[in-house]
């Protein structure tokens, strides 16, 4: 790594997570104007919109689009309808 490129105030920082209530403590330079208090101590706070405990894709709740069954339905519905346009 190079010397004098990374910062060096680093500290304890809590992640909210607005939407289901989870906070987790990192180190973190992000500036903060709030704070929170866990177990006592006091931390910077950053509130967060998603995080990855509420995100659906590492939740295991994203739907998954299947693209080529699309066409295959699409092609098998529509089959009889494109035969008879070509006569």
């Amino acid at each position: 790594m190079k010397k004098g490129i990374h910062p060096e105030d680093y500290r304890l920082v809590a992640f909210k997570d607005m939407s289901n209530g989870i906070t987790t403590i990192t180190k973190s330079t992000a500036a903060t104007k709030e704070t929170i208090e866990i177990d006592g101590v006091e931390y910077p706070l950053i509130k967060m919109e998603i995080s990855n405990t509420s995100h659906p894709f590492y939740t295991g709740k994203v739907k998954l689009v299947d693209t080529a069954g699309r066409v295959d339905k699409f092609m098998s519905r529509y089959k009889n309808h494109m035969a008879n346009r070509k006569k």
